[in-house]
């Protein structure tokens, strides 16, 4: 066995114990994500007029939030509320 690969292996056993230890901090933000995303497009349904026709990026965000995908979806949702001067739901 080389050196370089002993090295990748003292590595390897290092970092997966620490991988997995993070795991349930990473699912839980984006649990919160999601819920924070989902709050967004309620609050963008229920408060900015059904007949105002939304951008581009309004439909296309709910889209994301409702794919799992919050990370996309969040920052536009937060600018159409704003835009439509809706206060903001409470994050978290």
């Amino acid at each position: 066995m080389t050196a370089v690969t002993r090295l990748l292996i003292a590595c390897a056993a290092a970092a997966l114990p620490l991988a997995a230890a993070m795991a349930p901090l990473t699912a839980a933000a984006q649990s919160g994500d999601a819920a924070y995303c989902k709050a967004l497009t309620n609050a963008y349904r229920s408060t900015v007029p059904k007949a105002q026709t939304p951008t581009a990026t309004v439909p296309v965000a709910i889209a994301k939030c409702e794919a799992g995908d919050p990370a996309a979806g969040i920052p536009a949702l937060e600018q159409a509320l704003k835009d439509a001067q809706v206060t903001l739901p409470r994050r978290g």
